[in-house]
C-alpha cells in the first residue's frame, strides 16, 4: 500500500525513477543528435568554462563531430539539469535561464550557472534532486 503511494506521489509531482533523463524540453537532443554547442550557449558559457569543467585544453574543445567525449559527456549532463529546471518552470525557456543566472543564497549567493562555470556542477544536481524531491515530500 504504502508503495502503492509513493508511486503516485512521484508519477503526481512529475518526479521519478526515470526523470533522472529528462523529456528535452528545450531542444538539445540526444545522443547522435544531441547539440553541445547549443546547451553551452543556453548559459552563455565560453569555451574556457567548458574547457575547465571537461577537465580539457580550452583549445580542445569543439563542437563538430570530433568534439572530445569528455566535453559531450559533460555537456549532455549539463543539458539534462536544465532540463529538470525547465521542467519546473513547464518548459519556459526565459523563466529557465532566469533561474540559472539569478543568485541564489541556498547555493552560498553565487548563481547556478557560476555553479557550473566553477566546476561545481554535481552540487548544484545534487541541489536540484533534492529541491524537486522536498517539492514532492510537499504536494503528498
Amino acid at each position: 500500500m504504502q508503495a502503492t503511494a509513493v508511486h503516485q506521489a512521484s508519477s503526481q509531482a512529475g518526479f521519478g525513477l526515470f526523470d533522472t533523463v529528462p523529456e528535452d524540453l528545450l531542444k538539445f537532443g540526444h545522443g547522435d543528435s544531441f547539440d553541445a554547442k547549443k546547451a553551452a550557449d543556453f548559459l552563455s558559457l565560453k569555451k574556457a568554462d567548458v574547457g575547465r569543467i571537461a577537465d580539457v585544453a580550452q583549445s580542445s574543445v569543439r563542437w563538430d563531430a570530433n568534439i572530445p567525449e569528455s566535453v559531450r559527456v559533460r555537456m549532455e549532463e549539463i543539458a539534462s539539469i536544465i532540463n529538470l529546471v525547465a521542467k519546473q518552470f513547464a518548459g519556459d525557456q526565459e523563466k529557465t535561464v532566469a533561474w540559472f543566472r539569478a543568485r541564489n543564497p541556498l547555493l552560498g549567493d553565487v548563481s547556478p550557472r557560476d555553479m557550473i562555470r566553477l566546476g561545481r556542477y554535481e552540487r548544484l544536481r545534487r541541489f536540484i534532486i533534492q529541491a524537486m524531491s522536498n517539492q514532492m515530500q510537499v504536494k503528498v
